[in-house]
C-alpha cells in the first residue's frame, strides 16, 4: 500500500521540446534574410547554436548607421547634424569620416551569466559595465559569409541646406562614376487643396495642363543674373563631392565579400543614394578607381550635362516646385546623354513619386548642355 501512495505521488515532467528543431534550416534562413537588419541579426545568435551558426548565412542585410564621428573626434559623442553649415563645409567633416560608426546595441543579457558568441559580441553587443563601444560597417559585417544584398543607410545627408530647398540625387558607379541625376528646387509649397489657387508668386506666369510655367521651355534671363545658375553648379558640385566620398568608403566592403550582387548606400532622409549592381560591383574588382588626390573621394571624371529648368512646377498631387531643376549626368567618355525610350529610363526612374514624376515634366522642356572636367 504505501509503495502505491509513493507511485501515486511522483509527478511526471516530460522532456521540453523546442519546436524550432522540426524547421528546416532552409527556412529559418528565409525568416532571417526577412529581417535583413543587422543589429536584430546579432540577437537572434544568443537564442541558440544553431542559431549562430545560420546567421553569417544570411544574404539579405541591411545596416542602419547611428552616427557619424569624424577622425580628428575623439569623443562619439560628437555627431555632424549638416543642417545649417553651407554645403562646402559641410564635405570638409565628410572627408574626415562619412560612416559614423556603429554605436552599440543595449545588452539585454546579463554578461556575468552568460557569455556572448564572439559573433554577437562582433555585432556591438556591449560587454562591459553598459560601456559603448563603435565598430564601422566594414567590421559589422566580417562575419557574414554570402551577402548578395547589401544596403546601408546613414542617418542624415551629407548636403547641408536651407529649410525648404529641395536637393536629391542618384549615382551609378563602378569603378568610377556610371551616371548621376539631381533634382533640386530653390522652395517646395504643399498645396492641400490643388483645385485652389496656391500661394505662390506666380506673377505674369501662366500654367499649362501639365503645371508647367508657360516661358515656352526657355530660362529666363534672370537665372543667369541673380545667382540661380551659380546655385545649380553648387548643387550639381556637391552631390558628385557626396556620392564619390561615400563610392570610396565602400571599397572594404567590396573587395571584402565577393559574393555581393547589389549595393545601396542611402540615407534616411532620402537625400541621395548611391546603387552599384553586380557587373559594377564587379569591374571594381577589377579595375582599380582612380582616388581623389585632394581628399578620400573617387575621382570624378570628365562631364556631360543636360539641365532642365521650370520657374514655377505644379505637380498632380499639388505639391509646387519654385526654381524646379533637373540635371542628367554621364562621363564625356560616354556616349551621348538619352532622356527618351529604353536609354533614357536611368533619368525618369532615378526618384520615388512625386519626384519621379517632377523628372519626367522636366525632361519634357528645353535642354540645356554643359560641360565639367574632372575633378
Amino acid at each position: 500500500m504505501g509503495s502505491i501512495r509513493l507511485d501515486l505521488g511522483c509527478k511526471i515532467h516530460p522532456e521540453p521540446i523546442d519546436l524550432f528543431d522540426g524547421i528546416p534550416d532552409s527556412l529559418l534562413l528565409v525568416i532571417f534574410n526577412k529581417i535583413g537588419d543587422v543589429k536584430s541579426l546579432g540577437r537572434c545568435c544568443l537564442v541558440s547554436k544553431r542559431f549562430h551558426s545560420l546567421v553569417p548565412q544570411v544574404d539579405n542585410i541591411i545596416v542602419r548607421v547611428d552616427c557619424v564621428i569624424s577622425d580628428d573626434d575623439s569623443s562619439a559623442s560628437s555627431v555632424a547634424s549638416g543642417k545649417s553649415r553651407h554645403p562646402i563645409s559641410s564635405f570638409f567633416r565628410l572627408f574626415l569620416g562619412l560612416f559614423k560608426p556603429f554605436q552599440s546595441f543595449t545588452q539585454f543579457i546579463n554578461p556575468t551569466t552568460r557569455r556572448l558568441p564572439p559573433f554577437a559580441e562582433d555585432l556591438d553587443f556591449e560587454t562591459e559595465r553598459n560601456s559603448v563601444t563603435h565598430h564601422s560597417p566594414t567590421q559589422v559585417l566580417k562575419n557574414f559569409n554570402e551577402i548578395k544584398l547589401l544596403q546601408i543607410t546613414l542617418p542624415s545627408g551629407e548636403l547641408g541646406i536651407d529649410a525648404g530647398v529641395l536637393l536629391k540625387w542618384r549615382a551609378d558607379f563602378g569603378s568610377t562614376l556610371d551616371n548621376c541625376v539631381i533634382l533640386g528646387a530653390s522652395s517646395v509649397i504643399h498645396n492641400l487643396n490643388s483645385g485652389s489657387a496656391c500661394s505662390v508668386d506666380n506673377t505674369d506666369i501662366g500654367n499649362n495642363s501639365n503645371g508647367v510655367a508657360l516661358d515656352n521651355g526657355n530660362i529666363p534671363e534672370s537665372f543667369y543674373t541673380n545667382g540661380g545658375l551659380k546655385l545649380r553648379v553648387v548643387w550639381t558640385i556637391s552631390s558628385l563631392i557626396a556620392a564619390s566620398a561615400r563610392h570610396y568608403l565602400l571599397q572594404p566592403i567590396i573587395a571584402e565579400h565577393k559574393t555581393l550582387e547589389s549595393l545601396i548606400l542611402t540615407d534616411s532622409d532620402g537625400q541621395g543614394v548611391l546603387s552599384m549592381n553586380k557587373v559594377q560591383l564587379e569591374e571594381l574588382r577589377v579595375k582599380p578607381l582612380s582616388a581623389s588626390s585632394a581628399s578620400k573621394r573617387t575621382l570624378v571624371p570628365a562631364l556631360n550635362m543636360r539641365l532642365w529648368y521650370a520657374s514655377h512646377l505644379e505637380l498632380p498631387n499639388g505639391m509646387v516646385l519654385k526654381g524646379a531643376t533637373l540635371v542628367a549626368i554621364k562621363p564625356r567618355e560616354q556616349s551621348k546623354i538619352e532622356v527618351v525610350g529604353s536609354e533614357g529610363n536611368w533619368v525618369a526612374s532615378a526618384f520615388e513619386e512625386p519626384f519621379g514624376t517632377a523628372a519626367r515634366m522636366l525632361a519634357k522642356r528645353r535642354t540645356y548642355c554643359l560641360e565639367m572636367n574632372s575633378f
